[in-house]
């Protein structure tokens, strides 16, 4: 049955950045499909509120483990206790990373720290929890990888030179890692946001979502019901994709619902 290629049931899921926004959202759904969660993210208040939000809300089992994804040795050691904790790791998510935000600067005023801070975070962070868990899986042969990447890795976006670098390398990672692990049964995809209701005043979304054609932001669960999708059996087939979900906004260039420039015409 289909309801059955969507049961996560028996299921041990790794999300980075599980502690707040988007990552959250993932660890409910993922937990509400069946899997059993290990939550990972540098602030501890953060990470073990979501812990407890998923076995309140889900009754599914739930540990937070703190990690710093930017540091291997800090990966290398959660992903060894969250394999200890059940015996295994079937799903990594890496949700991790540093929301767009950055300070627009110019070109020649980007320090090294901004420079590395934004690249590691958003891209070798993804690299250092894949390869961590890659050979298990391997061993195993099974595994299902999502990368959170964005729909500025595929275009540009004004003064955003860390962010639309490192999540282009996102991108180009989970197709190179699909490629690679698609031999054992290991499937490598990569969602892209457009603009989800997180954190901030509703109404600075709710002016937002008027530039997008569906005539709205995201919301949460919207993502991680994809995220569902692509942890589970479902989707045995997709690997290397990049999923955009975003209300059209990637094709349509954020442009105002059905605005269309008067363009005078000129007299003969």
């Amino acid at each position: 049955m289909l309801e059955e290629k969507f049961n996560l049931e028996g299921k041990v899921a790794v999300v980075t950045g599980g502690g707040g926004g988007l990552g959250t959202a993932i660890c409910l759904s993922l937990a509400e499909a069946g899997a059993d969660i290990v939550v990972t993210d540098f602030r501890a208040d953060a990470g073990e509120a979501t812990a407890s939000m998923v076995k309140e809300s889900t009754g599914k089992k739930a540990v937070f483990f703190p990690a710093d994804i930017t540091k291997p040795e800090e990966v290398n050691d959660m992903m060894s206790r969250a394999i200890n904790q059940w015996g295994k790791v079937d799903i990594l998510v890496n949700c991790a990373g540093i929301v767009r935000g950055e300070i627009p600067k110019p070109l020649w005023e980007i320090t090294d720290f901004d420079w590395h801070r934004g690249i590691d975070t958003n891209l070798s962070g993804a690299f250092y929890c894949s390869r961590a868990v890659a050979k298990h899986m391997v061993d195993r042969r099974y595994g299902k990888i999502i990368n959170i990447a964005s729909g500025f890795g595929m275009r540009g976006l004004k003064g955003s030179f860390m962010y639309n670098t490192a999540k282009a390398g996102v991108i180009l990672l989970t197709m190179s890692m699909a490629l690679t692990l698609a031999e054992y049964n290991i499937r490598v995809n990569a969602i892209a946001p457009g603009l989800f209701e997180t954190i901030g005043p509703k109404e600075r979304y709710d002016a937002s979502g008027r530039f997008i054609p569906m005539g709205r932001v995201g919301q949460p669960p919207e993502i991680g019901a994809l995220a569902v999708y692509l942890a589970s059996d479902a989707s045995d087939y997709a690997t290397g994709e990049v999923f955009s979900i975003d209300g059209g906004a990637l094709f349509s260039g954020y442009a105002p619902i059905n605005y269309i420039p008067v363009v005078p015409l000129k007299e003969k």
